[in-house]
């Protein structure tokens, strides 16, 4: 096993699913952040996922060739169980928000009426 290799696929992994977390839950803040239109906070969703998907596969192959690969005599110092954690607690941080977003009613704020004031439906 070659564990510099592992690590590698594992830190584009790791950034994977840092980026679905932030185009999936955190695509408005962000639109709202630069002042975007809901076309351009559409786009950050799909190309966040779009990219999270090839960095993720391209570092989940680069993780499988790290195993498979012969071992080598300077990968003896490298610590992988870190990054094994961090992923851990970024795949429950994932699940976490998902479960959240079930009961959330997203932003939708009851603002009371002014006088004066009509509803339009």
């Amino acid at each position: 096993m070659r564990k510099r290799t592992v690590r590698n696929g594992m830190r584009l992994v790791l950034a994977a699913l840092i980026l679905i977390i932030v185009s999936s839950f955190y695509h408005g803040e962000l639109s709202e952040l630069f002042s975007l239109s809901l076309a351009a906070e559409s786009r950050i969703y799909r190309l966040g996922i779009f990219w999270a998907a090839a960095i993720g596969g391209y570092g989940a192959v680069l993780t499988v060739f790290g195993f498979i690969l012969p071992h080598e005599k300077r990968d003896e110092s490298v610590r992988i169980l870190p990054l094994i954690l961090l992923i851990a607690g970024l795949v429950s941080l994932f699940f976490y928000l998902l479960a959240v977003s079930f009961d959330a009613p997203g932003k939708i704020e009851d603002k009371r009426l002014r006088p004066g004031e009509t509803i339009t439906i």
